[in-house]
């Protein structure tokens, strides 16, 4: 194990690690926030650029997938990260963007002037519907849902990054995470949120594996706030402020306007305190 570890990261010395993280339209303030501030922590864990807010637009996204295209070569790899909410119509999934949405169609024709190896990471309600045109023998595409059908706000980004800073998501222990550990790390822990909040299962990830294998991130400067004893305390408190809010969502129905109000502000403010923490 330890020889393969010493090959695969030799490899990597001569590849060139692209990451892209897009944070779409939230449609409300606290998704908005949400979304944005996982772009954020996946280009400080995994390096590369985000895209968040007012700048997440169609053209932004279009012009970053160029600039990869015109620097990255068949032996380096592209982890493209899209966070946010997805629509379905019955034929076409397109990802909610500020301005005009991207369809997967679109999106795919310009990865296909990516030269480098692809994991695409469709984190979005509906996104099971964009897996059949994001298919490629050189990209291996993960959605948060199975279908085009799962409608609601999903869970999996979260777990997705979490899986990017927690050594347990490294399985065979060498030191990295891969895109399949990522996977199966995020997807247990996804299915585990719903039984724990005993609620129904609203997404089903999946991935399209094309055979492609390499690292996400590799434990070292990365993993410094998670090795922070006080700032693994922060990170568990802040999970728990993201699923309280999430709870509170789906429970908005049956309780009255100023009492939901008043709860999730108090809740969006502790969030806010507890990432600032984190980021010192």
């Amino acid at each position: 194990m330890r020889l393969m570890a010493l090959l695969a990261l030799s490899a990597a010395v001569q590849a060139a690690d692209f990451r892209l993280a897009v944070a779409g339209l939230g449609g409300e303030p606290d998704y908005e926030a949400r979304f944005a501030a996982l772009a954020a922590e996946h280009a400080r864990l995994a390096g590369g650029e985000a895209l968040s807010g007012p700048q997440a637009t169609k053209a932004a996204l279009q012009a970053a997938l160029e600039r990869l295209a015109a620097q990255s070569g068949p032996e380096d790899t592209l982890e493209l990260l899209l966070i946010g909410h997805g629509t379905f119509d019955g034929l076409v999934y397109k990802f909610n963007l500020p301005g005009p949405d991207v369809s997967a169609e679109e999106l795919s024709g310009w990865l296909e002037r990516v030269k480098a190896r692809q994991v695409v990471v469709v984190a979005t309600s509906c996104s099971g519907a964009a897996a059949s045109a994001l298919k490629s023998p050189r990209r291996t595409v993960i959605t948060a849902t199975k279908s085009g059908t799962e409608k609601n706000a999903v869970v999996f980004p979260r777990y997705w990054l979490e899986a990017l800073r927690d050594r347990a998501a490294d399985t065979d222990k060498n030191e990295m995470v891969t895109a399949a550990e990522a996977f199966e790390y995020a997807k247990k822990k996804t299915a585990l949120y719903y039984e724990t909040q005993k609620l129904l299962a609203t997404e089903h990830p999946l991935m399209d594996d094309a055979g492609i294998r390499f690292a996400l991130v590799r434990f070292g400067a990365v993993q410094k706030a998670f090795d922070d004893p006080h700032k693994r305390l922060l990170l568990a408190r802040r999970e728990e402020l993201e699923t309280a809010i999430g709870k509170l969502k789906m429970e908005k129905a049956a309780m009255p306007v100023q009492e939901y109000k008043q709860r999730l502000g108090a809740l969006l403010l502790e969030l806010a305190r507890t990432q600032e923490a984190i980021d010192k």
